[in-house]
């Protein structure tokens, strides 16, 4: 990278700053546990690595007049041992600048990432390059240097949400507000992590009996529990549909190598009347996932957030104003969300290294409105659906895994010890 060269954010990495507060951090979390303790010395030269091949992370975020924007960042990147809650607000004043922390604890190593530096696809190809160099430097013998130089990577960083759009496009109308999970909020700012950890044979042999995805199955299942372990029990007469978000890579639809956010979701809007049955839901959330994730429905979608950033009257307000209009606009949007869901799909890891790891997590920030979030990714035969929750209960999640068990599907749990229910001690994570 140039000397101070200067980057503008990306249509979506712009508005993030603008939203986070300490009750949003707008972070997001990898995880790896690996087969043995970690060294932080070696962690540390991993990341410094990684920093050198990834420049685009090297970077702290600087404030303009109008939008924030990124700069290079000459400091040493800051590694040490877990102690907080996940998915944390970056502070760059405690963080040496940058906009992720790579944390450890005994056989895990973490990265948290501030969602204006990357999405969660440009976020696994960083966090796979530092397990790589951590793994080498333990292990001299996987070094292959032809395998190195050929390892893919992305240094394009260029806004393709603006690359891309369509200002044709015109939104669909007609949303309705969402049913909100109720619940008692933790007073501190705690959160509940429930992993689940599901063989994916016995997951692949229920969904395809639906002819559904993976995606499509867990959604259906977190819809179902929703209703029996939340609406029947706090608002057994709710008339607002379950609307369950699900981020959409959009690297999938166009050519785009950016390292940059590019993303877009699409909404699973599951009235009461459609509750009736695990059955039904299975059915409606096949339709809608037919109906609405096609790249000319997901076009409208990324193309209206695209005007809105693109917008002359706000691009014009000064960035204090922006802040307090945007906080207060996202503050009714949330309302229009039961639940995120973000599968990030199957981390892919080079056959060597793949005996030295034992599973990867992937964690999501919850928030004030939407109290519970959801991810989910999957490595080699095992599937690893997390809950994040800053509501001290765990009936949704209860509910999910005695769903999942009565289907004959052999699944674990780990969790960060905050509640009782379904604690497992077996093989503890965190600190």
């Amino acid at each position: 990278m140039d000397k101070k060269l200067r980057r503008k954010l990306d249509n979506s990495a712009k508005i993030f700053p603008l939203q986070e507060s300490n009750k949003y951090s707008t972070v997001f979390r990898y995880s790896a546990i690996l087969k043995e303790d970690i060294d932080e010395a070696v962690l540390e030269k991993a990341v410094h690595k990684a920093l050198l091949r990834y420049k685009a992370f090297k970077v702290k975020m600087k404030k303009g007049f109008f939008w924030n924007y990124l700069e290079e960042n000459e400091n040493k990147p800051i590694v040490k041992k877990e102690i907080y809650y996940p998915c944390k607000r970056i502070d760059p004043k405690h963080n040496n600048g940058y906009l992720f922390t790579v944390t450890y604890f005994e056989k895990k190593i973490n990265i948290e990432i501030f969602h204006s530096l990357t999405d969660g696809n440009g976020g696994l190809i960083f966090f796979r390059e530092i397990i790589y160099n951590y793994l080498e430097m333990q292990h001299r013998e996987l070094v292959d240097k032809e395998e190195r130089r050929s390892r893919r990577i992305e240094l394009d960083t260029e806004d393709s949400y603006i690359a891309n759009y369509d200002r044709k496009s015109k939104r669909n109308g007609g949303d309705k507000r969402a049913y909100l999970i109720k619940g008692k909020e933790f007073r501190s700012k705690q959160i509940n992590v429930s992993h689940l950890l599901i063989n994916n044979n016995d997951l692949k042999r229920e969904y395809t009996k639906y002819d559904l995805s993976t995606t499509q199955y867990l959604t259906s299942v977190l819809i179902w529990s929703i209703y029996n372990a939340n609406v029947l029990k706090y608002k057994p007469n709710n008339k607002k549909p379950i609307k369950v978000c699900i981020p959409v890579n959009l690297k999938k639809y166009y050519k785009s190598k950016t390292m940059s956010n590019f993303f877009s979701y699409i909404s699973v809007d599951t009235e009461m009347k459609t509750c009736a049955s695990f059955e039904e839901i299975t059915k409606f959330v096949r339709n809608e996932f037919d109906k609405k994730l096609t790249k000319e429905e997901i076009i409208k979608t990324m193309s209206g957030n695209v005007k809105i950033g693109n917008n002359l009257f706000i691009s014009a307000t000064p960035l204090f104003l922006k802040k307090l209009a945007i906080r207060s606009i996202y503050r009714e949007i949330q309302k229009y969300t039961t639940i995120t869901y973000s599968n990030i799909g199957k981390v892919g890891i080079i056959g060597k290294y793949q005996g030295l790891i034992d599973y990867f997590l992937f964690l999501i920030a919850p928030e004030h409105i939407e109290k519970i979030k959801c991810s989910s990714c999957t490595y080699l035969d095992t599937v690893v659906f997390t809950f994040t929750s800053a509501l001290n209960d765990n009936d949704i999640e209860k509910y999910f895994y005695d769903f999942l068990k009565s289907q004959n599907i052999k699944v674990e749990i780990r969790t960060n010890q905050i509640t009782d229910s379904i604690k497992n001690r077996d093989d503890i994570i965190y600190p």
